[in-house]
């Protein structure tokens, strides 16, 4: 009696006694409750601000040299640089913008026309083409001079990490940028949208050899008209140190760089931090280990193939894979070397950089504050939200905010005083004007692509491409096809 009088007594029996009175519903609230703020946390939701801010979003931040033309006369008339992004109300975590983009982006359908351009090392790259007419109605093509087409911009897009042209993100840019009146071209990677590698070398992050040749190319085809390059992810890192390495011998008028890392060791530091940056790791990892394996010959006989079944993180990957065929000695040797941020003070035509604060994959510590302060050729504007190449808006998710600014930028650019044009080549580059594109012969280089498989016949020249057409038109999947897709390539990372 004694002791259970004086259990009755002490503060914890009585703290006990209290704590039996509370209903349980009360417990399962609290419950509830801290399960909600530990994932609000850990997926870095921002709906609370978002609704506090009354869903206007928040103002792009710009850093620029005060002193910069570009910003006075090209950036100062760019209406969405001037204003707010808001996310999509229910995609507000830059996990669920970027997986969004993955999985259910939604891209347009059209139809790619591919050109195979020998790099002259031995390696090849698919250049997939979308003009402007390509996505016009019958009635707009009959009411539009065509013949134009030699005089339109161009635009090079090169794609992140294991992406091609018929990544989602890409498709958005294209058939966009193809609306407002450009015509596109996407460069892929070597061994990538179902071309095979035909060098013992592949593509890397520091990798500039076989963009300069493409621009090369492209620029002698059309020696008159004024060029641009929108890189994004990785290929915004080998557009950016393209643009450092060639300085004022660029032969490309104007330049936006989307969600580019910056510095490769700091995100590598970056993407092994938590559980939720180990997991794009992963996901990365096994892109990577998929491309290897569509190329296994190859890396059997120049990498660590063992090695390369072993990884789960892209780092492992590069030991293994980059670093033997790139000739680095080790995986911090081949990010230091390949990070573009040592050659922003180079550039000298006009670049937009766009990156978002709470991007999953490229961390804010690496963004290039400081020499966009010095380089008055560069801007960089920075949002507090949109994921790693997401920045999905609207109510419906359907416009992606990246891709109307970098084209708004590039409108008012090219139709400024400040742009270079790039007239004077090398005679050694030099061929006769470019026709319309509607002009060439569709057997010869030019084909229609959909698809990521392509059949070459006589591979070593090069010369004509055939392709499986895929059918006309668009089809919406339906709500179980989209499910089981989804859980495919979810479990691809894996």
């Amino acid at each position: 009696m004694d002791i259970n009088s004086s259990y009755v007594d002490s503060p914890y029996g009585l703290l006990f006694t209290a704590l039996c009175h509370i209903p349980i519903t009360h417990y399962v609230i609290g419950l509830v409750l801290v399960l909600f703020v530990m994932v609000y946390n850990f997926l870095e939701f921002h709906i609370v601000q978002d609704l506090l801010s009354g869903f206007r979003g928040q103002r792009v931040e710009l850093t620029y040299n005060s002193c910069s033309q570009l910003y006075h006369e090209v950036v100062s008339k760019c209406t969405l640089l001037h204003g707010r992004y808001m996310s999509t109300p229910w995609l507000t975590s830059p996990h669920l913008q970027t997986t969004f983009l993955r999985f259910f982006g939604r891209p347009p359908v059209f139809n790619y026309r591919r050109e195979i351009f020998n790099t002259g090392d031995g390696g090849i790259v698919a250049l997939d083409w979308l003009a402007r007419y390509d996505v016009m109605e019958k009635e707009e093509i009959r009411n539009d001079d065509v013949h134009q087409d030699a005089t339109t911009p161009i635009v090079i897009v090169i794609p992140g990490l294991t992406s091609d042209s018929d990544s989602v993100y890409i498709k958005h840019l294209t058939f966009y940028m193809a609306k407002r009146g450009w015509n596109v071209v996407v460069s892929n990677h070597r061994g990538l949208g179902g071309v095979p590698l035909t060098s013992d070398f592949f593509y890397n992050g520091g990798w500039t050899n076989d963009l300069r040749k493409v621009v090369e190319h492209i620029r002698s085809q059309s020696p008159g008209v004024p060029l641009f390059v929108v890189g994004t992810s990785l290929g915004a890192n080998m557009m950016v140190k393209y643009l450092g390495e060639d300085g004022d011998d660029i032969l490309i008028d104007g330049a936006a760089a989307v969600c580019c890392p910056w510095d490769l060791l700091l995100c590598d530091r970056f993407i092994g931090r938590n559980a939720v940056q180990r997991f794009y790791d992963r996901a990365l990892g096994a892109g990577l280990k998929r491309y290897a394996k569509k190329h296994q010959d190859f890396f059997t006989r120049l990498s660590d193939w063992d090695g390369i079944e072993k990884a789960r993180r892209v780092r492992e990957f590069d030991t293994s894979g980059t670093c033997r065929v790139g000739k680095f000695d080790t995986a911090d040797i081949y990010y230091r070397e390949s990070s573009c941020v040592g050659y922003v003070g180079r550039i000298k035509v006009p670049l937009l950089c766009i990156s978002a604060l709470d991007d999953p994959v490229c961390t804010e510590e690496a963004l290039i504050w400081d020499e966009c302060r010095v380089n008055k050729n560069v801007i960089l504007a920075t949002t507090q939200h949109g994921g790693h190449l997401g920045y999905f808006d609207g109510l419906d998710a359907k416009g992606v905010w990246w891709v109307r600014a970098v084209d708004e930028f590039l409108t008012v650019l090219g139709s400024s005083t400040i742009i270079r044009r790039q007239n004077k080549m090398p005679e050694s580059l030099r061929v006769s004007p470019q026709k319309s594109l509607i002009d060439k012969d569709s057997n010869i280089r030019y084909v229609k692509k959909t698809d990521n498989l392509i059949h070459v016949d006589n591979l070593p020249q090069m010369t004509k491409i055939l392709t499986k057409s895929d059918a006309q038109g668009s089809k919406t999947p339906s709500r179980i096809d989209g499910i089981i897709f989804f859980l495919k390539r979810f479990m691809d990372q894996f």
